[in-house]
């Protein structure tokens, strides 16, 4: 049995439309996603060029090219989950953005990309635009690498992206978006607001890594485009 109908086949008896059925449930799910490879889903060929034509944006006439679009590479939707790629140029950003109440299970298949979420800090604010979040990571992801897991709560349920090379990102959403259900992306920014403290204490203890986030538009550049997908059909 091809592994990505394998894994399709352990999302639907793993994932409810109120998200993992059991945390048992949902690391069978980690464990299959784990092996996928790019030639699972066809992108074998992709990965292969990504490895010569990394590299920063090329530049001509010393102005900056124009950049190719994000992908995304729809596989399946349902109302329990999603699964899809997102494949990502070099320099490339997907802006700061949430998952609410949302699991979602995510595999960097190749590519270096840097890596910021943050999870929410449950406590009043003065300032009624912006809310203040710990930083749960800010550093590099280099694929292929092991599934990473947000929860509705914690994980780093906020997050950006920003491709250093060519990236594919498989993604696992449960449930997926819905805005009939009030499940709607929001987008953030660090709030520009000045006198916003850098650490706070939570019950008792010092959170030193604090960013105050507020509600934004996305930049009019950032556009996904939908691509193909090349891999085994699944059987649903």
């Amino acid at each position: 049995m091809p592994a990505i109908q394998k894994l399709y086949n352990t999302c639907k008896v793993s994932l409810s439309p109120n998200g993992p059925v059991s945390e048992d449930a949902l690391e069978k799910v980690c464990v299959l996603l784990d092996k996928i490879k790019p030639s699972d889903v066809g992108l074998e060929q992709e990965a292969q060029l990504a490895r010569y034509c990394n590299g920063p944006v090329n530049q001509r006439n010393g102005a900056r090219r124009s950049l190719p679009p994000i992908k995304y590479i729809h596989i399946h939707e349902s109302e329990s989950f999603s699964i899809g790629i997102f494949c990502m140029p070099p320099s490339s950003i997907i802006p700061l953005h949430n998952h609410p109440g949302m699991t979602v299970l995510s595999k960097l298949l190749y590519g270096t990309m840097q890596v910021k979420s943050y999870d929410w800090l449950d406590l009043p604010s003065e300032d009624a635009s912006a809310r203040p979040a710990k930083v749960v990571k800010d550093g590099l992801m280099n694929g292929p690498c092991s599934t990473t897991t947000l929860y509705p709560n914690s994980g780093g349920n906020i997050h950006s992206f920003r491709a250093i090379t060519h990236c594919a990102l498989f993604d696992i959403l449960s449930p997926p978006y819905s805005s009939e259900d009030g499940r709607h992306c929001t987008y953030y920014r660090r709030s520009l607001g000045g006198n916003l403290p850098c650490s706070i204490e939570v019950d008792g203890v010092t959170c030193s890594e604090v960013a105050w986030l507020e509600e934004s538009q996305p930049p009019d550049d950032f556009v996904i485009q939908r691509g193909q997908y090349k891999g085994r059909a699944i059987k649903t």
